[in-house]
């Protein structure tokens, strides 16, 4: 069973991308969203059977890398982590491969996007499902380019072509720290295998290493290295600037990034390796730091996007950043809890904005909106509910998780997780008021559409409509149902080992403290309101008025601007240089268009004198004698007698 979980999409990946132009594209999509569904389906059955009933499994299927002391084999760990994670890539994939039937209806290249699609959940299934480091590498690598190819699928837009490089690029500086980590776990325990380094990391603690130079604490370092590549994959602050380009994909696609897939890679590798990570304090304080940090600026540059795919892409950036304050405090758990319900509100949120998208023919500014609600009240409701999730209102998914992320942070009673309350705290509040911005724009007011793009808008349909259901009562169910065997009283026992806990202890705070993410959630409702429905002037008028604040936001803090100029323009003019001054003034001066050419020049000339002519031939002879006469004359003092 966990075989064809991992391989089923594996084989509508080949079938798709390899013999789908022999078929009608209609074959491609349905063969590969039926073996996506059937993971899905088998997905839940496995957590039953492993997080319910405890039939946690190691399965073998082939000897990976034998080379000296490396020796990995490529098997599939079955613990309750593991299909937890099944149940979420799964399920949002499958759902997002239905949804695409819809979607991508007018697109001629089907077969294409279908295989990236499957190929991109084998990727996060095979990473999810590894049993040591360096098949966990391979699914992490797969992932990176599974992004790639789907960013870049719309290739003839130089847009899109750019967005998919970025963020290959960005992923190749968090992934170099990820693969200095696990060298480093090589050197120091000379294996790469969960289990046996996990037993012998006790033996290392206060122990040092030598590293650029300096000795630095061996785990700390370890740790510190591996979480810069989910800085990376999970799009936190410094590494975050490929997220919002990734927009430029089809929408399923940022569905499938955001709610199920690359992004949640990072925090998943915390969690898988939070015995490493408990036994590194310093680098689980950087985790809650660049967390909170993550949550807080991604919430704050969300506050005035106008493209409402942006706008949702932040806003999984934040929620990120609750679910590594959550890891950074040790509630691994609750990290891994928000993570599972985050996977149904936010699929639910891009897929709507798809719908919207879809039924005004590709619009995309939330300022070319307006008045939908009655046009498309079956995708406002949808939206409602996912934006109800999101910002925490009482009873959904989002807000149990959500809460007790915070919750978390504030129990740590330290001063890093107090900074995590604190940002994060804010960030609900920032979270409440674009999001409800998002859907006061999109679905009330004044129509600002053109009329005939308004007359022609439509609800998606079935293809498009089921998931949206079904991720609707995900969103609103699943933190309810749930909640018990994450962070409840069974949690222990639920996650049996799995990754750490720490039992309850994070649950016993102050009332203010329960209550201030709904007061933060209602704050910004009620700006919000006030803002884009009781009187719409004021964001023009604050715009203006705080005009630096209001580019300083609107440009992600110039994170970008600050990349090209410490990075991207040095490397172009030192391209240049050793473009024109090196390879063309140099190499090819001295090469090509110097030694080369004289020697081609001269040569061209000498064969001229090889005319084919025999008096031409006899005349040279004649210069050549008269030339050698003349020599003994006034060398050799006369003719030789």
């Amino acid at each position: 069973m966990y075989q064809a979980i991992v391989f089923l999409p594996l084989i509508g990946a080949i079938f798709a991308g390899f013999f789908g132009w022999l078929v009608p594209a209609r074959a491609s999509e349905v063969i590969t969203t039926s073996l996506v569904l059937i993971t899905a389906l088998l997905s839940w059955f496995a957590f039953y059977q492993v997080g319910i009933e405890g039939h946690e499994a190691r399965i073998e299927l082939l000897r990976f890398i034998d080379s000296g002391a490396l020796q990995t084999s490529w098997a599939l760990r079955i613990d309750t982590l593991t299909a937890v994670m099944l149940v979420v890539v799964t399920t949002v994939s499958g759902l997002v491969h239905l949804y695409s039937i819809g979607y991508m209806e007018e697109d001629d290249s089907r077969p294409r996007f279908f295989a990236y699609l499957s190929l991109f959940t084998f990727a996060m299934l095979a990473l999810v499902t590894a049993d040591n480091f360096l098949q966990l590498f391979f699914g992490w690598e797969g992932v990176g380019l599974a992004s790639y190819l789907l960013i870049g699928f719309w290739y003839h837009k130089p847009s899109a072509n750019a967005a998919a490089i970025k963020a290959f690029i960005v992923n190749r500086v968090g992934d170099f720290g990820f693969a200095l980590g696990i060298f480093a776990v090589f050197t120091v325990f000379n294996t790469l295998q969960y289990d046996t380094v996990f037993a012998s990391a006790p033996d290392q603690v206060g122990k040092t290493m030598e590293f650029l130079g300096m000795q630095v604490d061996v785990l700390t370092t370890i740790c510190l290295l591996l979480f810069i590549g989910a800085m990376g994959k999970s799009a936190q602050f410094l590494l975050h600037t490929w997220l919002p380009d990734a927009m430029e994909g089809p929408t399923p696609v940022s569905a499938l990034i955001h709610a199920a897939t690359m992004v949640t890679a990072g925090v998943f590798m915390v969690a898988r390796l939070s015995p490493l990570f408990e036994l590194a304090p310093i680098a689980l304080a950087v985790v809650t730091v660049f967390g909170a940090t993550t949550a807080f600026f991604a919430a704050t540059v969300g506050l005035v996007q106008n493209d409402i795919k942006r706008v949702v892409a932040y806003s999984t950036c934040s929620q990120l950043g609750y679910m590594f304050v959550a890891e950074g405090v040790g509630a691994y758990g609750t990290g891994i809890f928000h993570l599972f319900t985050h996977a149904f509100f936010k699929a639910l949120l891009f897929l709507g904005a798809g719908a919207v998208i879809i039924a005004l023919h590709h619009e995309q500014d939330m300022r070319r909106m307006g008045a939908l609600r009655k046009v498309l009240p079956f995708t406002w409701a949808m939206m409602l509910i996912g934006t109800l999730s999101l910002t925490g209102f009482p009873f959904t998914s989002g807000f149990v998780s959500k809460d007790a992320v915070i919750e978390a942070a504030y129990a740590a009673h330290s001063p890093i997780g107090m900074y995590g309350f604190v940002l994060t705290a804010v960030a609900a509040l920032l979270t409440s008021f674009y999001s409800w911005r998002l859907m006061f724009l999109t679905f009330e007011g004044k129509p600002r559409e053109k009329p005939e793009a308004l007359a022609h808008a439509l609800e998606p349909p079935w293809t498009m409509g089921i998931p949206l259901v079904l991720l609707a009562l995900g969103s609103l169910l699943a933190g309810a149902i749930f909640m018990q065997f994450f962070i409840g009283s069974d949690q222990t026992e639920f996650w049996r080992g799995s990754l750490v806990t720490h039992g309850e202890e994070h649950h016993e705070v102050p009332l203010l403290v329960m209550l201030t993410p709904t007061l933060a959630m209602a704050a910004g409702f009620a700006v919000a309101w006030y803002f884009y429905i009781t009187n719409p002037l004021v964001p023009f008028g604050l715009s203006k008025r705080f005009r630096g604040l209001y580019q300083f936001l609107l440009n992600a803090w110039y994170f970008d601007d600050l990349y090209d100029f410490l990075f991207v323009r040095p490397a172009k003019r030192i391209g240049r240089f050793l473009w024109k001054t090196g390879d063309g003034t140099i190499i090819d001066g001295l090469g090509p268009d110097g030694v080369a050419a004289r020697v081609i020049d001269i040569t061209n000339r000498v064969v001229k004198l090889q005319s084919g002519y025999i008096y031409h031939y006899a005349f040279v002879m004649l210069v050549g004698v008269a030339l050698l006469i003349t020599y003994f004359i006034f060398a050799g003092g006369g003719l030789p007698k």
